[in-house]
């Protein structure tokens, strides 16, 4: 095995990365990127799973009239579109996936199911984890989360369009801070915007490490799992 600082790794990624400059949808040249760096991450030895958003997609209440349980199930099955294009990538480029859902789908798609997971990871396959918790009111930060501490894995890699932690929104504030180490604690009280609170406190809770970083520059997940200084690292430390 290529030298990596994490056996198995669960990798959120947002639906807007997918979509690039595009916004919306699919953007064939960044799917094509993303694919060829978790190939590599595989043929290093690496259990890969992944969570997918589906910003790029649906978003938040179409009018303020729609019912909060109604959105967040339509973004719950946006992001079952993801799943399968990416999918539909991996095997394209010869890598092994399966995707489970947290919404039972059995046509297209696995049910969740823990054990058949980590038999898929330990034989190489790469998971792709769809439909969050399967519940309104939780996101898909908080799903990636939970699948992470199931399936034991050694961190969770978080691709943002933004490059690592800042104390503001750097694209507002040009004075904002960037960090190379800060703590869950730390997240939670300044009330940064890494993940939603939830997500964060289960890190936390459960010595969960997150290694942020941006996904437009080139090899960032490789060298995520390399353990190389990029981005931010969040824990307990």
């Amino acid at each position: 095995m290529e030298q990596v600082k994490y056996k198995r790794i669960l990798l959120k990624l947002s639906g807007e990365v997918l979509a690039g400059t595009d916004k919306f949808g699919l953007n064939s040249q960044v799917m094509e990127k993303i694919v060829e760096q978790i190939k590599e991450v595989v043929n290093m030895g690496v259990e890969v799973a992944l969570v997918v958003g589906a910003g790029n997609f649906w978003r938040g209440r179409y009018g303020k009239e729609m019912n909060r349980a109604t959105a967040d199930y339509m973004g719950i099955l946006a992001t079952a579109l993801n799943a399968l294009a990416l999918q539909d990538a991996l095997e394209s480029s010869g890598v092994e996936t399966r995707v489970q859902t947290a919404i039972e789908m059995r046509e297209i798609a696995e049910p969740f199911i823990l054990k058949r997971a980590l038999k898929h990871l330990e034989s190489g396959k790469v998971v792709i984890f769809a439909c969050g918790t399967g519940h309104p009111y939780f996101t898909t930060d908080t799903g990636a989360v939970l699948r992470a501490i199931e399936i034991n894995a050694d961190v969770l890699l978080l691709g943002k369009s933004i490059d690592a932690v800042y104390s503001d929104d750097p694209l507002i504030n040009k004075d904002a801070i960037k960090y190379d180490h800060i703590t869950f604690t730390e997240v939670l009280n300044q009330d940064l915007k890494v993940m939603d609170s939830t997500a964060t406190a289960m890190c936390r809770d459960n010595n969960l490490p997150i290694h942020v970083f941006g996904t437009r520059e080139a090899e960032n997940i490789v060298k995520a799992v390399k353990g190389e200084k990029i981005g931010t690292i969040v824990d307990n430390k």
